[in-house]
């Protein structure tokens, strides 16, 4: 079935700023529950739809949306003023979404069209935001080529808690729409400004906000990351398999080591990058 021009929404849910979710009463989720379109085919456009977000990076793109799973990202999505279009619930709707289409369907339905195995439920879909950097640029992380969605999800969810300004994915990394990317950030990647970026626009960001380049690097030349001052700088992890590439490495101002016992070979991209944001904030 040909979704590419599938458009589920009768309307966008724009939100601004951070409010409570209401959950709404027993007469007011019978009476949605009767509005919603029932849904019974894996051959629903919808569903369709559905799969092919969380398969496809260019179909994403090209939808200008991403799909996710689970009432309780699905309340941080709400209450962090993300843009929720539509909502697929197995049953009664278990909390407010005004504006966006909703619809029921049987549980091993929800199930087929969720982007994770043993979904929860709901499964959402939430419009991709505009990529800008924030007017405060002072401190970042940035990613190159750190495929594991768990790693990028975890670096996303640490930035946000210890106030770094943004991360920056260069490369081929995760996607950071991707459902298990946003799992792992625990709801955080509604509030921290991620930027996917190019290696030739990161250096022009840099220069353009008077910032250094750092990069984590197993070398002779790296430096103890306790020993260099971090202000005004961005500091990029590669994964841990590869490192860092020839040519980001070249771009940077420096190179950082974190200290370890002569045993170890290394640490994975989401420990790495969150010792050296807490070093970058402390």
């Amino acid at each position: 079935m040909d979704v590419s021009c599938f458009n589920p929404h009768h309307e966008t849910f724009g939100v601004k700023g951070c409010r409570r979710v209401s959950c709404p009463r027993a007469g007011e989720r019978a009476c949605r529950f009767e509005k919603m379109e029932r849904l019974s085919s894996r051959k629903n456009q919808y569903i369709q739809h559905l799969r092919k977000l969380a398969a496809d990076n260019g179909y994403r793109a090209r939808q200008g949306e991403y799909v996710l799973d689970g009432i309780k990202l699905l309340r941080e999505a709400l209450t962090c003023g993300a843009e929720v279009t539509s909502v697929l619930w197995s049953g009664e709707a278990e909390c407010s979404v005004q504006g966006a289409a909703e619809y029921t369907a049987p549980r091993e339905l929800v199930e087929y069209a969720s982007p994770l195995k043993n979904a929860p439920g709901p499964v959402f879909t939430v419009k991709i935001p505009e990529q800008k950097p924030p007017e405060r640029l002072d401190r970042m992380i940035v990613l190159e080529n750190v495929q594991d969605p768990g790693n990028v999800g975890t670096v996303i969810r640490t930035a946000n808690a210890l106030g770094v300004d943004a991360v920056v994915l260069v490369g081929d990394c995760a996607s950071v729409f991707a459902a298990k990317t946003a799992r792992a950030s625990m709801g955080a990647l509604f509030r921290q400004p991620v930027l996917e970026l190019s290696l030739d626009e990161l250096t022009v960001l840099l220069h353009n906000k008077g910032m250094s380049l750092y990069g984590a690097a197993l070398s002779d030349r790296a430096q103890d990351v306790r020993q260099v001052s971090l202000s005004r700088s961005a500091v990029a992890i590669g994964s841990e398999g590869q490192g860092l590439s020839g040519r980001l490495l070249a771009a940077c101002d420096g190179e950082i080591i974190i200290p370890m016992e002569p045993e170890s070979e290394s640490l994975n991209a989401g420990v790495a990058a969150s010792i050296i944001m807490w070093e970058m904030c402390r």
